[in-house]
């Protein structure tokens, strides 16, 4: 894979044009920056192919949906040689929208929604803390997000 160090102007631009329209059609973000179809094409292609551009997905308003309630919780296991099976029971709850494998007090952190605080209850005491192999969980409620971004660009 290529480091940082090996993108040009020309990969920063395109990438910060998608990051503020994904759906931008190539056309356009040629025009914009000065250069050809052909070659935004192959730029985005090689983003895509070393992994910088993991594909294309739209945000969704989890509160316009109904879920008031969000809560991150850090998951300690009975022994960490359980983390793949415990990620892949915990992707089975598809009100666990985040999942990360972190070092410290837990073995994992993730970020899950909900409806409301009995739901909430259920997601965690019945769902979550049952899953074969963890041992308990910590979770902080989330109020909302003040902030989210990709990182920075500049200087790369």
């Amino acid at each position: 894979m290529k480091n940082q160090g090996q993108f040009d102007q020309y990969d920063l631009q395109i990438l910060s044009e998608l990051e503020k329209d994904a759906k931008k059609p190539f056309s356009k973000i040629a025009t914009d920056i000065g250069v050809s179809n052909t070659m935004v094409h192959q730029r985005i292609t090689r983003l895509k192919e070393m992994g910088v551009l993991k594909g294309t997905t739209i945000v969704i308003d989890e509160k316009k949906l109904g879920f008031d309630w969000g809560s991150f919780s850090g998951i300690t296991l009975k022994d960490d040689s359980d983390a793949f099976e415990v990620v892949r029971a915990l992707k089975k709850i598809p009100e666990v929208v985040e999942c990360y494998h972190i070092s410290g007090s837990y073995t994992l952190f993730i970020r899950l929604v909900a409806r409301n605080n009995e739901h909430m209850r259920d997601l965690l005491y019945s769902q979550i803390q049952g899953i074969n192999g963890i041992l308990k969980t910590e979770s902080i409620i989330d109020f909302g997000c003040a902030f989210r971004r990709n990182p920075p660009l500049k200087n790369l």
